[in-house]
């Protein structure tokens, strides 16, 4: 079966967009302008729920391989993360002092302020991060900023394939009863649970929807009506929310609320409606990246960290617009040196795995 170019090029395109969103909501808090973060949501994070939708299938034992699989390459990657911000600190106590540290993450912000400088290992955070609890990396702030995707995907692909492999009939009641527990939580919003429930909800919604699209397209018929009811929902929510409720999208994205997921219907509207349509015959750049999303995603956590420090010294030189182009593709150029040397030390850490997997089996 040839691999659906389309799907790694939408990929390819939502982790760009990742990148912007990270480099206007994290280092960008300092000189871009707020209209401009909050239309970087437009391609957000929802869109490889949907993704995951369409390329997801019953085989509970090929998804549950998969996601172990992804487990490893992320218990790989957080254990490279601990240790470089572990020898960055000591580097840092060794050679300077700890006030020299605490000014180097004041460039974060106020906001990130770091919590355990020490030159004893934090073993508890490496153990915290193997189990999803991401408390923060204080050389990296941007890497456990992004995870919290990552907690949802797992509970996510988990229940998706159940409910694939045990009611494939009812597939559109449970795209039901996501959407009415969406609802409830938002009509009612002192009924919204605490943790991943309302996340779930919503995503799941995308996520089986995403599966019901498998291999069908919208008809052209269809289109306008489809941009048509977006462009509805987004007056409906100009009118009943306010014009301000504009600049305060990001804060109604954790957990989903209302604002938030209407603001996510035009990208994934636009999704669904180039799936099947738009033919990518060949490989590029933007597929290369759909195709390693995920070292991609760990990769822009450490980018998006590092470019603070161009940041703070050249937001003073030149305009905001200038800059912001600058940054972004200098932080594309670091995620994908990143990503590759990401990519490598995985292969390496899989074949330290398999050298004491046959080494135990004796």
């Amino acid at each position: 079966m040839n691999r659906d170019l389309y799907i790694d090029f939408a990929k390819g395109l939502a982790t760009l967009s990742i990148i912007f969103i990270h480099t206007a909501f994290w280092s960008g808090q300092f000189y871009i302008i707020p209209e401009i973060r909050v239309f970087s949501l437009v391609f957000d994070v929802a869109l490889f729920y949907a993704l995951s939708g369409i390329t997801s299938g019953s085989n509970i034992e090929k998804t549950l391989y998969r996601l172990l699989k992804l487990q490893v390459t992320y218990m790989i990657f957080v254990t490279l993360l601990f240790f470089l911000d572990y020898f960055f600190k000591i580097f840092g106590l060794t050679f300077f002092s700890l006030e020299w540290l605490q000014n180097f993450y004041s460039t974060f912000g106020t906001k990130y302020e770091a919590t355990s400088i020490s030159t004893a290992p934090q073993w508890q955070n490496l153990g915290n991060w193997y189990l999803h609890e991401y408390s923060n990396a204080d050389t990296f702030p941007v890497v456990m900023g992004s995870f919290w995707y990552l907690k949802v995907y797992f509970i996510l692909t988990v229940f998706g394939v159940l409910i694939l492999r045990f009611f494939p009939k009812h597939v559109n009641w449970f795209i039901g009863i996501c959407i009415a527990l969406t609802l409830l939580f938002n009509i009612f919003p002192e009924l919204y649970p605490t943790g991943q429930v309302g996340y779930v909800a919503f995503y799941m919604t995308v996520f089986l929807i995403g599966n019901r699209m498998r291999g069908k397209k919208i008809p052209v018929q269809m289109i306008p009506v489809v941009y048509g009811l977006v462009a509805a929902a987004l007056v409906w929510m100009f009118w009943y929310f306010g014009d301000d409720v504009f600049f305060k999208i990001n804060k109604k994205k954790f957990p989903p609320q209302t604002p938030y997921i209407i603001w996510t219907f035009f990208s994934l509207t636009t999704l669904f409606v180039l799936y099947n349509r738009l033919k990518i015959t060949k490989e590029n750049f933007v597929t290369h990246i759909g195709k390693n999303a995920i070292f991609f995603y760990f990769g822009q956590g450490i980018s998006s960290s590092l470019v603070y420090f161009l940041v703070v010294p050249l937001k003073e030189l030149m305009p905001w617009w200038t800059l912001m182009v600058i940054i972004y593709i200098i932080n594309v150029i670091l995620a994908f040196i990143i990503a590759s040397g990401l990519k490598k030390f995985d292969d390496s850490g899989w074949r330290i795995l398999e050298y004491l997997r046959k080494k135990t089996a004796q």
